[in-house]
């Protein structure tokens, strides 16, 4: 089973990116990225408060070639939740055929994962031999899902909210493999299980530059899940969201032949490579989560090396019913430490 690993938005751990890739290419099966301006599912890359980082398509695309001439597969994301007044233009439809066209030629491209129905159908229907996959912001759940747009998709990032539902997994791989598609799912999200507000952020992220040029209101953080856990009594919410710990990676070898890291915004995204590479980490879990939410926990961490040697196999056959249940209440009180210092 393989990783495919998020080209991070700024890399400053004193090498280059394609340099990580490299040094875990045993390990690593596709790099995926966003390009340079155009909204994804995370802030853009090279645009800032209308600031523009001229140098950033060609170090961008140097970095490309070089991990695609390691035998790593490219994944173009194109993953925003909306693209405003653009969404159903064809001017959109016209720049993605020219990107695509234009990264086939110069560094190569397997795969594009997109949220958006519009830009699926074009690219299956100009560019058929790409993998088109259904990002994991579709929140695709079920078969019925699948089956919907199985006329434009070509593969399917699980619902993350189901990654420890591992009959729900088995049924859904069962009928990806019948008709031939792929299906992989997301590790280290530090999301909230079927937030309330994952909608209302994706959409903030989409619009982040016009959003920030406002004079915008201040006080309450619109992301709900840092409002959540400055309540310490929430934090058990922590254990019951969909991450997977490194050591518990390999109970997923017979559904999926790739998983997804999280490391495009992540501080640190070696860091998080190393720990699912080697199926170990010992430190704060947190630490390997995007986004991740230490400066909640102030003065707590999570060990990862506490977990009870039950955790999978408890978590993945429980009935989900949480607030009905007081196990992952009791982990907590098993992996919670103060920090040092």
């Amino acid at each position: 089973m393989k990783l495919a690993v998020g080209y991070p938005i700024k890399y400053e751990d004193g090498e280059q990116f394609a340099d990580v890739v490299r040094n875990y290419g045993e390990h690593i099966g596709e790099v995926y990225f966003a390009w340079l301006d155009m909204p994804s599912g995370r802030s853009a890359m090279t645009a800032r408060g209308g600031l523009a980082d001229r140098n950033g398509q060609r170090d961008l695309e140097d970095d490309l070639r070089r991990i695609k001439q390691n035998g790593v597969k490219l994944n173009l994301l194109l993953n925003a939740n909306c693209y405003g007044r653009d969404s159903l233009s064809r001017h959109l439809g016209d720049r993605i055929r020219a990107l695509v066209a234009h990264l086939l030629e110069t560094t190569g491209l397997d795969a594009v994962t997109t949220a958006s129905l519009m830009m699926a159908g074009i690219l299956k229907e100009e560019f058929p031999a790409l993998d088109i996959r259904a990002s994991v912001n579709m929140r695709t759940g079920s078969v019925k899902a699948m089956e919907y747009v199985a006329d434009i998709m070509d593969s399917f990032y699980i619902q993350r909210e189901y990654n420890r539902d591992l009959d729900k997994i088995v049924e859904m791989k069962q009928w990806a493999d019948r008709h031939g598609k792929g299906l992989y799912m997301l590790a280290n999200s530090g999301c909230l299980n079927f937030c309330a507000g994952q909608v209302f952020h994706d959409n903030l992220v989409a619009h982040e530059a016009e959003i920030s040029s406002m004079d915008n209101l201040h006080g309450r953080n619109p992301v709900l899940c840092w409002n959540y856990y400055r309540e310490k009594a929430n934090w058990v919410a922590f254990l019951q969201n969909s991450w997977v710990r490194p050591e518990d990676l390999h109970r997923y070898e017979d559904y999926f032949p790739m998983v997804k890291l999280a490391t495009r915004m992540h501080d640190h995204p070696a860091r998080v490579i190393r720990a699912y590479s080697r199926r170990q980490f010992d430190g704060n879990l947190m630490e390997l989560l995007e986004p991740g939410h230490a400066p909640l926990f102030e003065g707590f961490l999570i060990a990862n090396g506490r977990f009870p040697a039950d955790w999978f196999d408890k978590t993945t056959a429980c009935g989900k019913r949480c607030h009905c249940c007081n196990y992952c209440a009791e982990v907590l009180n098993q992996v919670l430490e103060r920090k040092e210092g």
